[in-house]
């Protein structure tokens, strides 16, 4: 003898559009983003090694290896 209570209808939202030209600036930002943690992960403590010491070679080596970066 349970009753179904009938709730509010639903209301229609309209989600924002986002064009392009509002898009590739944080698109790009993204891309560099990602450019620059490949290049920390992957060639930091290399030949191409922009920072001295041994910090960024400890703080990224798991995920070096986990991508498949050889690092010894």
């Amino acid at each position: 003898m349970s009753q179904a209570i009938a709730g509010p209808a639903p209301i229609a939202v309209e989600l924002p559009t986002l064009s392009l030209r509002e898009a590739w600036p944080w698109a790009l930002f993204g891309l560099i983003l990602m450019l620059l943690a490949v290049y920390f992960v992957g060639a930091e403590q290399g030949a191409t090694s922009l920072i001295s010491g041994n910090a960024v070679h400890e703080w990224v080596h798991d995920a070096r290896h986990l991508l498949g970066f050889p690092c010894h």
